[in-house]
């Protein structure tokens, strides 16, 4: 009897032992060439079930019989049968344990060792160095930058009225006046050539308007990994009241409805294509808007282009208003003027494109960009900062090591967007008294501390979605401050050779920061060192 309750024991252990649940591993998501191994367990978990099932049957009917063998004998023969049952169990564990082996991807702990992990608290950083490197971004700022900012916001509105003037005021889009956003408007732009990124909001001809889908909405169903996007859809104003008889009976010349004018009737009559739809479709597409842009900012340029002594060009064809201006000179000023749809009394923006994007989503999925409320919550932080704060130091040193490295290695999943992430986040948690100037150098090993951590964890979370620390002097909609966050490093967590290689990036600048800083702030008298930075960046 009580070898028999031994037996069941060693099969249920067994059983327990290989169940899959039992070691969870960090990341539970098995690569496709996994299905072999899986299956294999679970025949393995099949058998074993199945032994359990025959042992328990003997042992119901060994109660009901007499013993008629000897005690010695019986233990014998279960002694041998429990050894049997260990052994096949050994053998099997190690054979499920080499197959996994073999099979395993690379684990975020290899990643790290492979890249030779460097801690950012370990950097040998020189503070006359540091010094040297913000008293160049502040002369830049000061004397150059406003003069861009200047010539780019008088060019724009040029530009956009010329705009305006070639498209027909019936059937085209509205176009708005144009907003500033990014680090040439958050004062800390210090790479050349000077970027300026301009967002203009534009709206559909009445009677028509846009219906907002957020993936946030209670009733939305946009697809979980669609996170921080949202689809536009045309709608006409009252489309779902009962229709005017002036929309479906012809009333002739000698007579007019008292609620639609002759222009409203015509305007209904837009085909899909004319208001930028997807194909058989009432949602906005993104192609359909850049191609309707760029063909707009052509026509607009060649009605003023005899007014200005410069070359304008076409960055890239793919990206609606990607816009370089070349000067007499040699001098280069790039410009990004986007086209955008404002979210209802918000600042929030649908954006068509990300001048850095490289991923692409689905034609009719927008992604919303906060910018304007980032630049807000800088401004707003930096009222309690120290008189000479070292915060924008920190990311313009950040930014400046993230490109130089990108020209050594090539690109990665990381952006300049990550690194104010990571800053903003810091801003809003650390007491403002830490960022004075003298403590540069521990306030940058925080940054790049907090990207670390970041990518080991794979999550960086949008610092204004779902972040109960956002003061509320910046008016976020609530929408958004209620709503689960989102994790801007997801796509790292769904592939793995990008994420190695997004890590070995990181880790290489971290290894080359106080070289490249050094190379390109010598100390030399005479102003000679603004010059050489000048002309690195």
């Amino acid at each position: 009897m009580q070898g028999a309750i031994a037996r069941v024991c060693m099969v249920v252990a067994a059983a327990i032992l290989n169940h899959p649940l039992l070691f969870p591993q960090e990341n539970t998501t098995l690569p496709e060439h996994d299905e072999e191994l899986m299956t294999r367990m679970r025949e393995h978990e099949e058998r074993l079930e199945k032994e359990q099932a025959r042992l328990e049957k003997e042992l119901s009917q060994l109660d009901s019989k007499q013993q008629e063998e000897t005690s010695e004998d019986g233990y014998g023969w279960y002694f041998w049968t429990t050894l049997s049952l260990v052994i096949f169990l050994t053998v099997e564990v190690c054979r499920v344990e080499r197959a996994d082996t073999e099979g395993r991807p690379i684990e975020d702990e290899d990643v790290f060792a492979e890249s030779g992990s460097i801690s950012p608290r370990t950097l040998v950083l020189d503070k006359s160095v540091l010094s040297n490197f913000c008293d160049r971004c502040n002369y830049t700022s000061a004397h150059e930058n406003w003069r861009v900012r200047e010539f780019v916001e008088g060019f724009a509105d040029d530009l956009l009225e010329s705009l305006r003037s070639v498209c027909d005021r019936v059937a085209d889009m509205e176009v708005g006046d144009f907003v500033g956003v990014g680090s040439m408007f958050e004062s800390w732009k210090v790479s050349k050539p000077l970027m300026c990124d301009l967002i203009v909001p534009f709206s559909p001809p009445a009677p028509y308007s846009f219906q907002i889908q957020l993936w946030c909405s209670p009733s939305s169903d946009i697809p979980p990994d669609m996170q921080g996007f949202g689809r536009i859809k045309v709608t006409r104003s009252g489309e779902k009241e009962e229709g005017c008889l002036c929309g479906s009976v012809n009333l002739g010349d000698d007579m007019l409805c008292l609620l639609h004018s002759k222009n409203d009737r015509l305007r209904a009559d837009c085909s899909p294509d004319e208001l930028l739809c997807s194909k058989d479709t009432s949602f906005l597409a993104k192609d359909q808007v850049m191609k309707w842009f760029q063909i707009s900012v052509t026509k607009a340029w060649g009605r003023i282009s005899h007014k200005y002594e410069f070359e304008l060009t076409f960055r890239n064809l793919d990206a609606a208003g990607a816009l370089k201006v070349r000067f007499r000179s040699g001098k280069v000023i790039v410009m990004n003027i986007i086209p955008v749809v404002q979210l209802k009394d918000t600042d929030a923006y649908f954006v068509s494109h990300f001048p850095s994007d490289s991923n692409s989503s689905p034609d009719t999925y927008w992604p919303l960009s906060f910018a304007v409320y980032e630049r807000i919550l800088l401004k707003h932080v930096a009222k309690s900062l120290p008189k000479h704060s070292c915060h924008l130091h920190c990311l313009q040193i950040v930014t400046f090591l993230h490109r130089k490295q990108t020209g050594l290695t090539g690109k990665s999943a990381l952006t300049n967007y990550h690194l104010k992430t990571a800053l903003l986040h810091l801003l809003i948690s650390k007491n403002p008294s830490a960022w004075g100037i003298e403590s540069t150098e521990h306030r940058l090993r925080d940054v790049l501390g907090f990207l670390q951590r970041s990518l080991q964890e794979k999550r960086l979370h949008h610092v204004l979605v779902g972040n109960s620390q956002v003061p509320v002097e910046i008016q976020v909609p609530k929408i958004f401050r209620t709503s689960e966050p989102i994790n801007l490093f997801r796509p790292l967590v769904l592939q793995r050779e990008l994420y190695a290689n997004t890590v070995r990036h990181f880790q290489e600048m971290l290894r080359n920061a106080p070289v490249l800083i050094k190379e390109y702030t010598p100390l030399l008298p005479n102003g000679v060192a603004h010059q050489r930075l000048d002309e690195s960046m």
